[in-house]
């Protein structure tokens, strides 16, 4: 089963004349991500490739009001804006939506984010991940997957396994989470409206694919979001006040019982061309492993 069909509005909050990459998966989720939302949102974000997306002051070519914060304290500025709307006695009027990368939301904003969602701050929080800091030059993240050659990890692979963030998340008990990728857009507009419908704090990790840090042609982004879902590198679901479900092409797969090699998925990525076979099969128990949990709680 695939995303349910919803009717996206034909409305653009992201214009013509961004300055990301060619082929960017993030703009691709962002347009989708704002359709949902609507106009009447406040996204805050610090310095990352978000940043570029939104342009240089005084021009931007996106359609919504944004703040910029430094790279640790995404979540606490969308605390501060929770505030100031509820002062002001306009909280039920707009949207609070902080979004940072896998730089400065695994590793640099963790604490302001755990802060925030401990206390239940009624924001939307996501997490786009490239799996490296890609705005200053490909370095390691703890995002960055076992294998994968970045721009401090030249000549050999990270060696240890990409961050259990999501597990780490959900010990949070958000009133709700979910998983998406790019290459699915229509999974993330059902998403993100239903995020925008609760209350609380919300988090959404959001797969974006990069050509420049991952090394693939710009034409291949979306294939290489869905071989990252097909593969089961990357697992859509949500929590819904605390039900897990697999959504979207997971879904499909789980009922399938079909699921690629995640070789089919390394190959295409030159980041990956100095992966030992060694590391190829410990990934693939990894990947194997989670997939089979998530089944499990997937099964009534």
């Amino acid at each position: 089963m695939s995303a349910p069909f919803v009717e996206i509005p034909e409305k653009e909050f992201v214009l013509p004349g961004t300055r990301t990459c060619a082929g960017c998966g993030l703009t691709l989720a962002y347009r989708y991500i704002l359709k949902a939302l609507g106009p009447d949102t406040i996204v805050t974000l610090p310095a990352c490739c978000l940043t570029i997306l939104h342009g240089i002051y005084p021009k931007t070519p996106i359609a919504i009001n944004a703040v910029n914060n430094t790279f640790a304290s995404t979540a606490a500025s969308a605390a501060g804006l929770v505030a100031g709307l509820k002062a002001l006695g306009k909280d039920k009027d707009f949207t609070v939506m902080a979004m940072a990368g896998d730089g400065g939301t695994f590793d640099m904003g963790i604490q302001a984010l755990s802060g925030a969602a401990e206390r239940q701050t009624d924001f939307i929080y996501v997490c786009y991940d490239n799996e490296a800091y890609m705005n200053t030059g490909v370095q390691r993240s703890s995002a960055t997957p076992l294998g994968a050659l970045t721009t401090t990890t030249p000549f050999l692979p990270k060696q240890q396994p990409k961050k259990d963030f999501l597990t780490i998340m959900e010990a949070h008990s958000p009133s709700y989470m979910a998983t998406c990728c790019s290459a699915y857009p229509r999974d993330i507009y059902a998403k993100f409206r239903k995020a925008k419908e609760k209350k609380g704090t919300r988090f959404i990790h959001l797969a974006v694919p990069c050509p420049p840090g991952w090394g693939f042609p710009t034409s291949q982004t979306v294939r290489v979001g869905r071989l990252a879902v097909e593969t089961g590198m990357v697992v859509l679901f949500e929590i819904d006040e605390g039900e897990f479900k697999l959504t979207g092409k997971s879904l499909t797969m789980a009922r399938s019982g079909r699921k690629k090699p995640v070789v089919e998925y390394l190959k295409l990525q030159n980041r990956f061309a100095k992966m030992t076979d060694e590391q190829v099969e410990a990934l693939q128990r990894e990947v194997d492993s989670r997939w089979e949990k998530y089944l499990e709680r997937s099964e009534p």
